[in-house]
């Protein structure tokens, strides 16, 4: 007896197999019961018939919980009506495990409290399931465009000595008698990564110690971080876009299940072919003074600024030459405005908000040390940061993509928690 998972289950139609997972429901209609079985692949409907499985399978039913573990054995026949368009009619039924206790996650509704503290066991519900495996495939496609695209991956440290994104998010931590924190963005490293191999990437976790309760912030989130030598802001917006492009691509290829699962209207992901608009930080002030908002020049845009902004479009849109003072001290400086920093944020359809932030660095030692010095930064420890200025420096450029809003974007969920396994929050540390 050959043992498959409800995913291959294709390739063995009218075969006898095994399967081995847990109950995720059953019923029963006369002389037949039904147990939908999920095995971490997917949900299969195992039909089971008196007569046809022995019979202490079939006295099974009134026995068998929500998340008991099972081996089931039966022959695979197709069935466009059900789930996944197979079932299996069962043959024999074995327990592995019964639940000690009543399974906490019902059909009936739950308090989002309740399942972000049942977090450990919300994962196996069938849109939690569905979201992660939208998420897996974001993350290979990510991993496989930087590869295709000759990109050497370089992990930057967790542990780092400075601040990238400013100081006033900083984890900070006692090291073996230093002061260190937890790293805010893998960028300066991967600067110096990309001095060496010309294009390079780290994706790891990122960590804000940033006070915010809203439905798109995390304190600990993964971020993709792309670094290009010889690079400037216009070729960086070319690479952020084709990152995008691929991305949406692979997931309309392979994920149309999950997104079915989770409802989501796909017509604008469907539309995510290049080119996508780019705008000056001018002309997305310029529309938000159009549609109504009292919006005061110079500062960054909030969450409502974004959502009017990308609601005049169908695709991401990319706003680029930001006032200086809302960009970190490595932003090069417009040369045709001082004023300026050659910064860019992607801003994604629907009311996602930024999924992108990037720009070109500078590059000229002696700007970078008065910036540093103007964001009242100490200088020690950068002095790595500047010898990349000292020994061969050239134009560059790089960003930064969330992963998880980019996966709740993709989705289609309200909420960024819902798109990582355990979302670290102000107020949430378990499970």
């Amino acid at each position: 007896m050959k043992t498959v998972t409800i995913n291959k289950l294709g390739q063995f139609l009218d075969q006898d197999v095994e399967l081995k997972g847990w109950v995720y429901n059953r019923r029963s209609v006369g002389k037949i019961w039904f147990l939908i079985l999920r095995d971490g692949t997917g949900l299969l409907q195992c039909v089971v018939v008196d007569g046809e499985s022995d019979a202490d399978t079939f006295n099974l039913e009134q026995h068998l919980n929500q998340e008991d573990s099972v081996f089931v054995t039966g022959k695979v026949k197709k069935e466009p009506r059900a789930v996944g368009g197979y079932e299996l009619g069962v043959k024999k039924i074995s327990v592995v495990n019964h639940t000690t206790d009543e399974y906490p996650i019902s059909k009936k509704d739950h308090g989002t409290d309740f399942l972000m503290s049942n977090r450990h066991l919300w994962l196996r519900s069938k849109r939690q399931n569905a979201i992660m495996r939208i998420r897996h495939q974001i993350i290979k496609a990510i991993r496989d465009y930087f590869d295709n695209n000759d990109f050497i991956l370089i992990d930057s440290p967790i542990f780092t000595g400075n601040a990238v994104e400013g100081t006033t998010t900083l984890f900070e931590l006692d090291y073996f008698e230093k002061q260190a924190y937890l790293t805010q963005s893998g960028q300066l490293y991967q600067e110096a990564g990309a001095m060496a191999f010309g294009k390079t990437y780290c994706f790891g976790p990122v960590f804000r110690a940033e006070k915010s309760k809203t439905r798109r912030h995390l304190t600990e989130f993964w971020m993709v971080e792309p670094e290009i030598a010889y690079c400037d802001l216009e070729q960086n917006m070319d690479w952020m876009e084709g990152l995008v492009v691929y991305i949406i691509d692979e997931i309309l290829k392979r994920c149309i299940s999950e997104l079915n699962d989770l409802d989501r209207d796909i017509s604008n992901l469907a539309t995510m072919a290049s080119p996508f608009p780019r705008i000056t930080y001018d002309e997305a002030a310029e529309i938000l003074k159009n549609n109504g908002v009292d919006f005061k020049y110079g500062k960054d845009l909030g969450g409502k600024d974004e959502t009017i902004i990308s609601n005049q479009f169908n695709k991401p849109v990319m706003i680029h030459r930001w006032p200086a003072d809302t960009k970190a001290f490595y932003m090069k400086r417009d040369g045709n405005n001082n004023d300026l920093a050659l910064g860019v944020d992607m801003i994604a359809p629907e009311g996602y908000g930024e999924i992108i932030g990037g720009g070109q660095r500078e590059d000229n030692l002696d700007i970078l040390i008065e910036r540093i010095r103007h964001h009242d930064l100490p200088l020690k420890p950068f002095e790595w940061y500047l010898d990349l200025r000292k020994y061969g420096s050239v134009p560059h450029s790089g960003f930064g993509l969330g992963l998880e809003r980019a996966v709740a974007w993709v989705c289609g969920t309200k909420h960024i928690r819902e798109t990582i396994p355990f979302p670290r929050t102000m107020t949430r540390l378990e499970p």
